[in-house]
């Protein structure tokens, strides 16, 4: 029992730092405003050219199944990068509001601070795909295969694990790199987006870059919902995205945790902590 004191502890005081991120947030509302009308007009901007296909390419098809294909890429990829930018930028955040040395000082595992982050991240992450999920289907006809929902929920979940380890190792770089650590935390997310078929099959790509693909968890993840939300989903297409989702996940979020830490021990040791330029 008495064990149990302190991880109750850090859980509440994970959560206290869910609540002081979405604070930051309500804060800051009109920048949340401004960057939801950009993920709204990007993610439309991609969905048009499905609608525009048959113009473009002088020959007249159903273009329904395409803007399906590329909604659920934008959506997906709303909150997978809702998501990584919530972790990866955390560092960042805390230089902005003066706060990181109080918050890497604290008397509290570096557990508790990574897992309020990551926890943050879901939730923006969700948060900002509802709102672009509202304007689609209002700009769209967005009228998935219902039977597919659950499948493609149970991916999320655990695909949602894997990007945290991803995250997590990105956010790393502005305490090691104070200068330009945050802007690189862009290249990887770039670099996600090109390799891992958001827009496009993977099939498309050069050799070397599918197999690139298979080390990012948003392959499988936009190919696991895709599959059940524009068919008939089958368990082998859930099991297909799952496990490779999982392995990933058992890989990432620990050696993200140690490179977090390794990489907190080394600002600390070198005073890189308030640095900012």
């Amino acid at each position: 029992m008495i064990a149990q004191v302190p991880i109750w502890r850090e859980m509440k005081a994970s959560y206290a730092f869910v609540e002081r991120n979405v604070h930051l947030s309500k804060r800051y509302w009109g920048w949340e405003l401004a960057f939801l009308v950009y993920t709204i007009a990007q993610s439309a901007s991609v969905v048009y050219i499905a609608d525009a296909a048959p113009s473009v390419t002088k020959h007249s098809f159903d273009s329904h199944y395409f803007v399906l294909y590329l909604a659920i890429g934008a959506l997906t990829w709303s909150y997978m990068a809702g998501l990584f930018q919530a972790i990866a930028e955390s560092v960042q955040w805390e230089r902005w509001e003066g706060t990181i040395e109080y918050s890497m000082m604290a008397p509290i595992h570096i557990l508790t601070y990574i897992l309020g982050s990551c926890l943050f991240g879901v939730v923006y992450g969700l948060a900002r795909t509802a709102g672009v999920l509202v304007a689609l289907t209002i700009m769209f006809h967005i009228d998935a295969n219902s039977a597919g929902f659950l499948p493609a929920l149970l991916i999320v979940v655990v695909g949602s694990v894997s990007f945290v380890g991803i995250g997590i190792m990105a956010a790393t770089l502005p305490l090691l790199f104070t200068e330009k650590g945050a802007q690189m935390t862009y290249v990887i997310e770039a670099c996600l987006l090109l390799i891992s078929g958001v827009y496009y099959p993977v099939s498309v790509l050069p050799g070397w870059v599918q197999a690139i693909s298979h080390l990012s968890p948003a392959t499988y993840i936009l190919r696991g919902i895709r599959d059940v939300l524009l068919g008939q989903p089958t368990a082998s297409e859930v099991v297909g995205a799952v496990v490779p989702l999982a392995i990933i996940g058992v890989i990432t979020v620990p050696l993200g945790i140690w490179m977090f830490v390794r990489a907190e021990h080394f600002a600390k040791r070198t005073g890189r902590l308030k640095r900012a330029g």
